[in-house]
């Protein structure tokens, strides 16, 4: 039997062109990424090593051995921590970046362009870059430079105070491009008789930055904020790459949670763990755009 359109409306006819279009990225998405969310649920109440055909389920074990797991609240911590350092030096410097570059008439194209690069940039190549910046005189720049300063040549990467600072310094900057090119787009979306109005009272440029421009960019501080927690949270290549041989050192004090996960499904085989460890992390960044909803669901 053949299927006919022609007692359909103009209007069903559109409306069904559009279902068959949506039903491509609709496909993708439950092939690719909600049956594997789903299996993850499963797995994480299950004991399976990878290799094996069956899978013994053990309810809540896993989570219970992840709760007594020193090693897993050890590396929470260093997630945090990347949140802690990055979030908010990320924003201020993009903020300003984008502040004073929006006041730039003559090339500003070509300097938001040059702001944007790293963010394209090969995430593995930055990162051996940083590593080789970091490495010890004569070969590391920067300590080339702390030397010739008259200063004392620092660890970085084999430290464990300094290495989630040095590892969170290019996290930074290959996101400054994205943060600046937002930020400029909410600057620019503020009218411009505000400004206006505000001069003419006699409002100092200081007075217009607290009391207009910081207020009306709020929901451009709110998105970059979670977008930004979100991106900090699942670091990984960057540790992967920057510590030696990829085990987030020295002695577990860089490892976050996704290369903890990693190791655990990969290292170890023990799926089940790995899997209540993702199940976890998906619970806070659920959280997390739960309160990203909740904040630019109110009106200002």
């Amino acid at each position: 039997m053949r299927f006919s359109t022609e007692h359909l409306t103009i209007r069903q006819r559109q409306a069904m062109t559009a279902y068959l279009f949506l039903a491509v990225p609709a496909v993708f998405y439950t092939v690719i990424r909600f049956y594997p969310a789903l299996e993850s649920f499963y797995l994480s109440l299950t004991r399976w090593n990878i290799v094996s055909p069956t899978k013994q389920f053990v309810g809540l074990a896993n989570y219970e051995r992840l709760m007594k797991d020193p090693l897993f609240w050890k590396v929470m911590g260093n997630t945090f921590e990347y949140v802690a350092i990055g979030l908010p030096f990320g924003l201020a410097l993009s903020f300003l970046i984008a502040y004073f570059l929006d006041k730039v008439s003559f090339g500003q194209g070509f300097l938001r362009a040059l702001y944007f690069l790293p963010h394209i940039a090969s995430t593995v190549a930055m990162a051996w870059v940083w590593r080789w910046l970091y490495q010890q005189p004569p070969i590391g720049l920067f300590n080339n430079l702390i030397t010739d300063l008259g200063g004392d040549p620092q660890r970085f990467l084999t430290s464990t105070t300094q290495a989630i600072p040095a590892i969170t310094a290019p996290v930074v900057w290959a996101g400054l491009g994205f943060n600046v090119v937002i930020f400029l787009a909410g600057l620019k979306a503020i009218p411009e008789t505000y400004y206006e109005a505000a001069r003419i009272d006699g409002a100092s440029n200081w007075q217009i930055l607290r009391r207009i421009t910081l207020p009306l960019l709020k929901p451009t501080i709110l998105f970059l904020a979670i977008i930004n927690t979100i991106h900090l949270l699942r670091i990984f290549d960057q540790v992967y790459t920057m510590t030696q041989d990829g085990l987030g050192g020295p002695v577990n004090s860089t490892k976050p949670i996704v290369l903890h996960i990693y190791q655990t499904a990969f290292h170890k085989f023990d799926m089940g763990s790995a899997s209540a460890a993702t199940v976890v992390l998906f619970a806070i960044l659920m959280l997390i755009t739960l309160i990203q909803m909740k904040l630019l669901g109110k009106k200002p």
